[in-house]
């Protein structure tokens, strides 16, 4: 029992399967630990659900019936709408509600066996890069609790560091899984855009929102985005009709020949020392496994923030339009007539970054600003792609940092939104492109901070991903590091 919570997903998964503890051991074990809710990683528990989803694994798993992670353990990033646990997006103008049905990837995990710890804390409706945006208070970095853990993710992160779950779902829009996952010492994928659905995932960038997995290894990872994906064609309209895939299948490739492509302007001046050895640390052990290093360009890289920063708050304006008071969450008690009603929910419900997000996505497609600003920054993004499939002519896989620094203190950047904005630049690029990418540990900063490594493929080529990540773990031992006194 004392032990349980430093297995990761297929340790747990394998002593299930195997009977050497139960599913309802593990799930009492860690929810154990989530008492008092450290580093506010979860926003709402409830331990009888838990342990009767145990209960009914341990069932199907004597009954032989069992599924592939079966009584594992799991948290949902709290943009998962969930009927079990309530759904808060992060914000005040969902609080306490409860949906009737699961989010499809939620459902998938549950069809797989596993458990639900709960819901973790992130970024109101997924808006932010430290996690410091959320209605319901800040998360902190299990590795410094004075530190940011990332966002908007980072309850997710932030909890599987801790050792509070094995495994977390997250979202990525911009970065939402890779940067969080870099500032907690864990690994975590975003896969192409369409590979999971977005049905029962709270919308903020509809065009650029996915679903990814966040946990200790590729490994790890492997299983639980084999679990996650597939087409859902009849309720998700950007869900790509290919397949369910098992991402684990490839995890033993050879490394050789593999061409890995370093872009020049990701290794830049704005890019801190500390972070920068420890990427070429791993760059070298990488090397020392086969691969060749090959420099490549992605000129547009720079760009990348503006466009980013046009387009999302552009499609977040229209998305939030929906949370109005009328049909349900949050409604203002005092108000005149239905534009009041209106005007008094949004003002009391939304968090300012939200609203400035909103804002700043009604200017850029009002009329006169429309050709300005929108179409310009969808014409960009569309040249951003081209100069991913320029270079993957070129490589194979492409790697780099997943931010320019470690993960900075809580409240450093609280009246410079722009300093958020900027910490994105090596992550947003292949979010416009829609391409897979993952955040690897490959060492530590400054005062212990982790440091993760950015792989990036191309279109569908996750399990190629996954392998680089697990042959670079299976040398090392930066992902089975864990904070002091955890």
């Amino acid at each position: 029992m004392t032990t349980l919570h430093n297995m990761g997903v297929a340790e747990l998964a394998h002593a299930l399967q195997t009977k050497q503890v139960s599913a309802v051991e593990v799930a009492t074990a860690f929810l154990a630990r989530t008492g008092g809710n450290p580093h506010n990683t979860f926003l709402d528990i409830d331990s009888e659900v838990t342990l009767a989803q145990a209960q009914a694994s341990d069932a199907r798993i004597a009954a032989g019936t069992a599924g592939a992670l079966e009584g594992v353990p799991i948290a949902h990033k709290d943009v998962f709408v969930t009927r079990d646990f309530a759904t808060t997006a992060g914000s005040k103008i969902l609080s306490d509600y409860r949906s009737p049905f699961d989010a499809t990837v939620v459902q998938k995990l549950s069809n797989a066996g596993m458990v639900t710890l709960g819901k973790v804390n992130c970024d109101e409706f997924a808006m932010g890069s430290a996690n410091e945006n959320s209605a319901y208070g800040a998360v902190t970095n299990p590795w410094d609790t004075t530190r940011i853990p990332g966002g908007s993710s980072g309850g997710s992160a932030a909890a599987v560091a801790a050792r509070l779950t094995p495994a977390a779902t997250g979202t990525d829009t911009g970065g939402s899984i890779r940067q969080p996952a870099s500032f907690c010492g864990i690994t975590g994928i975003k896969p192409t855009y369409g590979r999971a659905s977005r049905y029962g995932m709270i919308a903020y960038a509809s065009s650029l929102d996915q679903a990814g997995p966040m946990a200790r290894s590729a490994e790890d990872c492997a299983l639980l985005l084999s679990a996650m994906c597939g087409p859902d064609l009849d309720r998700d309209a950007t869900s790509l009709d290919v397949p369910a895939e098992n991402f684990s299948a490839k995890l033993g490739d050879s490394l050789a020949g593999l061409r890995i492509g370093i872009p020049k302007e990701f290794f830049g001046d704005g890019l801190a020392a500390d972070v920068r050895t420890a990427i070429d640390a791993a760059l070298k052990t990488l090397e020392a496994q086969g691969a060749k290093l090959v420099p490549i360009t992605l000129p547009r890289t720079e760009l990348a923030i503006p466009v980013y920063y046009i387009i999302a708050p552009a499609e977040a304006s229209s998305n939030l339009s929906r949370f109005d008071g009328v049909k349900f969450g949050h409604r203002a008690k005092d108000y005149t007539d239905l534009v009041s009603m209106y005007k008094k929910t949004r003002a009391e419900g939304f968090g300012e970054e939200v609203k400035r997000r909103i804002m700043t996505g009604a200017y850029v497609l009002s009329h006169g600003y429309y050709d300005a600003y929108y179409l310009q920054a969808q014409k960009i993004r569309r040249m951003i792609a081209d100069d991913f499939q320029r270079a993957f002519a070129e490589c194979d896989v492409i790697a780099g940092p997943v931010a320019p620094t470690v993960a900075w203190k809580l409240g450093n950047n609280a009246s410079d939104p722009l300093a958020d904005y900027l910490a994105d630049i090596f992550t947003l690029p292949a979010s416009l492109a829609g391409l897979p990418g993952m955040s690897i540990p490959v060492g530590f900063g400054e005062g212990r901070l982790p440091v993760g490594m950015q792989l990036i493929g191309n279109y569908l080529q996750e399990a190629k991903l996954l392998n680089v990540a697990h042959q670079y773990q299976l040398n090392t031992d930066f992902h089975l590091q864990k904070p002091e006194g955890i």
